[in-house]
């Protein structure tokens, strides 16, 4: 059981993510925490976990795993977490990943389920699904009521000064690359969906953004809450110290994965 930082860490060590993308995928899956089935449903046409009450406005949630690996089921535990702080359904879509499916598959998915749903709706992300849930509420002006980002990945052009740190127990910045160029091509610094910090971000809804001080996507966090700020866009951030990337991810025995969750249900659940 994680209960703490050190026990996370040696998690983390036994069971690397590596290799081919399938490998990947197996790799996380053992990393991931186990959580609640679920029930399994289309929405949009996608396959679907939703988590928590069968009534309520849904909360969509996007998982993280670099666009490569994670599904519905790496993040039970978590949208489990999230769907009883918030005493809401949790949808979790299994969209399509990189490589057998490039940009924008990830994202036409997603847009398929945010236009299934009545809106507005509050939708979430963590890692990649953060970047995804941002590009979402880009996409969709006025259907998205609040967003809530953890670790996003927003840039990549080279302004983030943290990408080449080694203090992240679960992400590095050669392996993170990788990832993206799987999914976007190996010209990043040029496509715009890769750094959705460039973007026009004026009419987004309000933002809650976490990012932990060892990540390598501190800056990616850092530099979008500081974007959000010149536009006017209502920002919430929590930047937590001495935790790694996905912290969250434990939410049903770590303690600070569960304060961040209360607090990201506190956020999606306010009025307004």
């Amino acid at each position: 059981m994680i209960t703490d930082m050190d026990a996370l860490r040696a998690h983390i060590a036994a069971h690397p993510v590596e290799g081919s993308p399938d490998d990947k995928r197996a790799g996380f899956a053992a990393l991931a925490p186990a959580g609640p089935a679920g029930r399994r449903v289309r929405i949009g046409g996608v396959p679907c976990t939703v988590q928590g009450p069968q009534d309520g406005a849904p909360v969509l949630w996007l998982h993280g795993g670099g666009l490569v690996f994670g599904d519905g089921a790496t993040h039970a535990a978590m949208t489990a977490c999230l769907a009883m702080g918030c005493d809401r359904p949790v949808i979790c879509p299994d969209y399509r990943l990189a490589p057998e499916h490039s940009w924008p598959a990830p994202l036409e998915d997603v847009l398929a389920v945010l236009d299934a749903l009545p809106g507005p709706v509050d939708v979430g992300g963590d890692s990649a699904g953060g970047q995804l849930a941002l590009l979402a509420a880009l996409r969709r002006p006025g259907q998205v009521r609040r967003l809530a980002l953890m670790s996003p990945n927003t840039d990549r052009t080279g302004a983030s000064t943290t990408r080449t740190r080694d203090t992240d127990a679960m992400n590095d910045d050669e392996g993170d690359r990788a990832l993206a160029e799987l999914a976007f091509g190996p010209d990043l610094a040029y496509h715009p969906d890769a750094s959705p910090l460039g973007a026009d971000l004026s009419g987004l809804p309000p933002v809650w953004i976490t990012a932990a001080t060892n990540e390598i996507l501190l800056d990616d966090s850092l530099l979008l809450i500081r974007a959000l700020g010149r536009v006017g866009v209502p920002v919430t951030a929590e930047i937590r110290p001495g935790l790694c990337h996905l912290w969250p991810l434990w939410g049903d025995t770590l303690p600070d994965g569960r304060a961040t969750l209360r607090t990201a249900a506190a956020f999606l659940t306010a009025a307004g």
